[in-house]
């Protein structure tokens, strides 16, 4: 992740304005993820279809599908009530993978199989985010995933105890004011819940270019 100083992740609120190194996706390949994951707020942005079609003929099993299971990284998706309509099968290169739960429509797979959109499914109504992670390496072999935001789904892993390193960059900005999400955030049902930490480490500091500094922590959760 990237964030201001005050741990903020919407660069449009940050100040001063400033033009940005582009090492994001430089620190992104050094570390090297099997696959990377983001929730649906972060996903929608990628999109290119409006919806999907409403109805369908075809009934699915509520099973795994996948398009390829040969790609070098992946690009996962919660979408739990399946929203988003693709239009497209890749992110950068990178095979689209959609984590659904089983009250997703006939009609939004359909729309994912005709995109050439993979997917797996991992709860009833809500997203069991630790059997997704099963599913995920014994489906597809992944064993190293980059959790790339937004805040709430980063803290939805954070509370689940399910993240063991933090990669955090931080720029020389500040956002100052209420209301932008942080680095690690919650729905307001999950506010008071405590993430199950029992240590942080810090592995490496590294200063960047245009002042920024990246941090690595190990975590350690009961």
């Amino acid at each position: 992740m990237a964030a201001s100083i005050d741990g903020r992740i919407l660069p449009g609120r940050w100040r001063p304005e400033r033009p940005f190194p582009a090492i994001y996706e430089t620190l992104h390949d050094r570390l090297g993820g099997d696959a990377w994951i983001v929730g649906r707020v972060t996903g929608q942005e990628f999109a290119r279809a409006d919806r999907y079609p409403d109805t369908t003929a075809e009934t699915f099993p509520r099973e795994p599908w996948f398009a390829t299971h040969e790609a070098p990284a992946w690009g996962v998706v919660l979408d739990a009530r399946g929203k988003i309509a693709w239009g497209r099968a890749d992110i950068g290169g990178d095979p689209i993978l959609v984590v659904l739960t089983q009250q997703v429509s006939d009609a939004h797979l359909a729309g994912l199989r005709a995109d050439g959109v993979s997917y797996v499914f991992a709860g009833e109504t809500e997203v069991d985010l630790a059997l997704a992670l099963e599913i995920l390496n014994r489906e597809l072999g992944i064993r190293r995933l980059l959790l790339e935001g937004g805040g709430v789904i980063n803290g939805a892993f954070l509370r689940a105890g399910l993240i063991e390193e933090v990669s955090l960059i931080v720029w020389p900005v500040i956002d100052g004011a209420a209301g932008a999400p942080s680095v690690f955030d919650s729905s307001q049902a999950d506010a008071d819940a405590l993430a199950p930490l029992t240590g942080m480490t810090l592995t490496a500091c590294e200063t960047l270019e245009g002042g920024a500094v990246w941090l690595r922590y190990a975590l350690a959760a009961a």
